[in-house]
């Protein structure tokens, strides 16, 4: 093997190609670019995953030589699915249902009180079991792990305390602080569990990583040690070769939201602004959602005549079909997160909404880690969730100009493959003297 390949990394992550999503994308872009710089990725995963949202088209990202470890894995709702005699139950589908049966509740307070510190927890032991006579065979450099799920990180635990491993551990959300916990009916006694379990997670780790500065700050302040911080990017070569987003037109206005809209997503005040500046006028409004929105929302948009007839729920489509629509939009829309995380939430989409080069309106905390990306772009306007004058005066500075000439493109800090480069010198930090 070439000697500049000669270091392995495992990467164990539950969420993988199938699974669609910006924790997906945030490995699979690291595994693509790593071993540019000298470090081969192993990919360690589960073998039969219960994911929500599947995108087929990312399996054809993964790079032909990449070595992908399947291990099987039992997870707790696959009973409730036999006891309920319907299809998979994902633990997000549960608490969003607004009526719950006796099994959905008893499923909630389960997943509250006995799944520490998630339904994958089973997978813990069988997969240190696996990987330990890999790793005391030196087949690795270093491993990493990646969470939520948070099991994960305990997986990491357990080899770098059979093995003394070098050992970083990724947090794409927060653990014991996460909002996610707060929704669930847990005992005061479980949430110490929680906190313990991440506590020994941020004291035995080599390295910590986070994706965003409040995230780093907040871990650094339980942990009370130095946090990386590696956000998420863009790849230029998602890009469909040609890619060109469309001229606008004076007097229109077509607006695309891609992702999830749920309970932590309010597109309302938007609709309501939307509402007010343009049904009594002659310009022309579309709205577009493309991916999962709640019933809800979608009940809301059908009993209001004006917004039926400018707000289009394409669905779900795979990341290549979400560039078609990118090219047909004036400005894209992002709606952040209102809850206890939402400073630190910075939406993987972000990067790639920066890097098609059309204005983006975002609704958020206009001081949060999201906002001081996109204000630093001059390509995106930020505006309170409860700010609706704000929010009107925003849309009519979309319909009125045409902003796409300003932008200077994505900023290189956030390419994937100098991320890449970021975290390789991280693992060369921790296994330096292996290699002198």
């Amino acid at each position: 093997m070439d000697q500049k390949l000669s270091k392995r990394v495992l990467i164990i992550t539950y969420y993988w190609p199938p699974s669609a999503g910006s924790g997906v994308q945030r490995w699979l872009k690291f595994a693509k670019y790593l071993p540019d710089s000298g470090w081969e990725p192993v990919i360690f995963t589960p073998e039969n995953p219960d994911f929500d949202l599947k995108d087929e088209s990312l399996l054809k990202e993964i790079p032909e030589s990449l070595e992908v470890m399947k291990f099987p894995i039992w997870e707790p709702y696959s009973l409730l699915d036999k006891l309920r005699g319907k299809g998979k139950t994902h633990p997000a589908r549960i608490m969003e249902q607004k009526k719950k049966g006796m099994l959905e509740k008893a499923a909630i307070w389960l997943r509250a009180n006995f799944l520490v510190p998630d339904p994958r927890v089973f997978w813990v032991k069988p997969s240190v079991k696996f990987l330990s006579e890999l790793v005391k065979g030196g087949q690795f450099e270093a491993i990493i792990t990646t969470g939520p799920p948070h099991s994960m990180h305990l997986i990491g635990r357990d080899l770098k305390r059979k093995t003394g491993v070098k050992w970083v551990a990724d947090f794409r959300d927060p653990w014991s602080e996460w909002e996610f916990l707060d929704t669930m009916p847990m005992s005061p006694n479980i949430r110490k569990k929680h906190q313990k379990l991440e506590e020994s997670v941020l004291k035995e780790a080599d390295e910590v990583l986070t994706i965003s500065p409040t995230f780093q700050k907040d871990l650094e302040r339980l942990s009370k040690r130095k946090v990386r911080l590696l956000t998420n990017g863009f790849d230029p070569a998602d890009l469909p070769e040609g890619f060109q987003p469309k001229q606008k037109k004076e007097g229109e206005l077509h607006l695309v939201y891609t992702g999830i809209i749920d309970a932590i997503r309010n597109p309302l005040p938007l609709f309501k602004a939307l509402k007010e500046e343009f049904s009594t006028t002659e310009d022309k409004v579309k709205f577009t959602f493309v991916g999962k929105v709640s019933e809800q929302v979608k009940k809301f948009v059908e009993a209001d005549t004006w917004l039926r007839s400018i707000v289009d729920f394409a669905g779900y489509v795979s990341h290549q079909k979400v560039f078609e629509f990118y090219a047909q939009a004036d400005a894209l829309v992002l709606i952040l997160t209102d809850t206890k995380n939402a400073k630190g939430n910075i939406p993987g989409k972000l990067f790639e909404y920066l890097a098609i080069g059309v204005p983006v309106l975002a609704l958020g905390d206009p001081k949060g880690d999201s906002a001081a990306i996109l204000q630093n772009t001059g390509m995106a306007q930020v505006v309170s969730h409860e700010d609706h004058v704000q929010i009107q005066i925003a849309l009519r500075k979309l319909m009125d100009e045409n902003m796409q000439s300003e932008s200077e493109g994505m900023p290189n800090q956030y390419s994937r493959k100098y991320l890449s480069a970021q975290l390789a010198e991280i693992l060369d930090e921790n296994t330096l003297s292996r290699f002198k």
